[in-house]
């Protein structure tokens, strides 16, 4: 990301003697570059740039096909390296919001009927359990496994850990490839492939929430 020099040119006093001094106040042009300058320095400050996108690759850490239920080499990741992650850089970015997202691959989800529409709120509640919840497709799929990594850090929150962090569960379903581009249209039989079922972890800061009009 391209940012723009904050690069003062001084300006040089004239060699007249006999000039008078004159403040800031005499003028105007001055004192609005001054102003100019001072709000530009300050927003740099505050925007320190564009924080990191963190994945968790299937290829390490592998659900079972169909499932959401975290396996155990991604719970110590999630505890023992995620968490440091998140804390470290919510503060260096002014972060409070921090999204999952899951992604699958394009091999279909083998259960006919899902139970997202009846029984997804009762999971996502503190004594509800990702694992009643079953996959009809690969959005509710990605959907599953990003909540059930949100479950996890909502737990470890409770241990004064990522405090005043808000955490978001989404789905990106076999949507995005993982340069960011579309999935194109397959042109065989859907393929199951590991480099495209990951977790994604955004940092983001929520605003002011305005309707559109």
């Amino acid at each position: 990301m391209a940012i723009a020099s904050n690069r003062v040119v001084p300006l040089r006093r004239s060699h007249q003697s006999q000039s008078p001094k004159r403040s800031n106040s005499d003028n105007p042009q001055l004192g609005l570059l001054l102003i100019a300058s001072t709000k530009y320095t300050i927003s740099q400050i505050s925007n320190p740039g564009t924080p990191p996108i963190l994945l968790i690759k299937d290829e390490n850490s592998r659900f079972d096909p169909g499932s959401a239920v975290i396996p155990t080499t991604m719970l110590d990741y999630i505890k023992n390296q995620l968490v440091p992650d998140i804390e470290k850089t919510t503060k260096s970015y002014n972060i409070n919001t921090v999204e999952i997202i899951g992604h699958t691959d394009e091999q279909p989800v083998s259960v006919i009927s899902g139970n997202l529409d009846s029984n997804l709120e009762i999971a996502a509640s503190p004594e509800g359990s990702v694992i009643t919840l079953k996959a009809g497709s690969n959005a509710d799929l990605g959907l599953m496994r990003s909540l059930a990594v949100v479950k996890e850090l909502l737990k470890i929150q409770q241990q004064n850990k990522m405090p005043g962090i808000k955490f978001r569960a989404y789905s990106a379903a076999q949507l995005i490839l993982p340069n960011g581009e579309f999935a194109p249209i397959p042109q065989e039989k859907r393929q199951p492939e590991s480099k495209r079922r990951r977790i994604e972890i955004r940092f983001t800061r929520l605003g002011e929430v305005r309707e559109v009009k």
